[in-house]
């Protein structure tokens, strides 16, 4: 994926295939568009398509973590309906990847509308937010887990 969004960036797309998620309006989609060559846009179209499989593995791997911690350290007590809150959380981030996916391959196979603009924007935002609350809650739960390790 590393390689296809090596392809994708320049002057518009300065962070690659994030810059086309991120883009609001129409108008800045269109000129993500127009920045790319025919190369570029069959590598976006293939980071989108492998992103499918990919959204499968993060959700998976995050929730598990959370699980993991959830179980260790807040077993029994109220935190832990956080934990598990989180878990189901990743799997809606990964639903969320899903429509914002469907939203890009519209605008990259010309059906150049805001509504799918806005609908990739939107639940790109919302995916990232999940994503960094429950990456937050795996890191802040690692380092109270060393801590309980070494006052035990």
């Amino acid at each position: 994926m590393r390689y296809l969004d090596g392809e994708i960036q320049n002057n518009e797309t300065a962070q690659g295939i994030i810059s086309f998620e991120l883009a609001k309006d129409l108008s800045k989609s269109e000129a993500i568009l127009n920045a790319w060559n025919m190369e570029s846009k069959t590598a976006a179209g293939m980071s989108l398509g492998f992103d499918f499989l990919f959204l499968l593995v993060y959700a998976l791997f995050i929730s598990i973590l959370i699980h993991t911690l959830n179980e260790r350290l807040w077993k029994h007590t109220k935190i832990y309906t956080i934990g598990v809150i989180l878990i189901w959380c990743m799997f809606l981030a990964a639903l969320f990847d899903m429509v914002e996916n469907v939203a890009l391959i519209k605008l990259l196979l010309g059906d150049l509308q805001q509504k799918w603009s806005s609908i990739a924007y939107y639940f790109a935002i919302s995916k990232f937010s999940l994503l960094f609350i429950g990456i937050l809650f795996i890191v802040l739960n690692s380092i109270i887990s060393l801590f309980k390790k070494k006052m035990f």
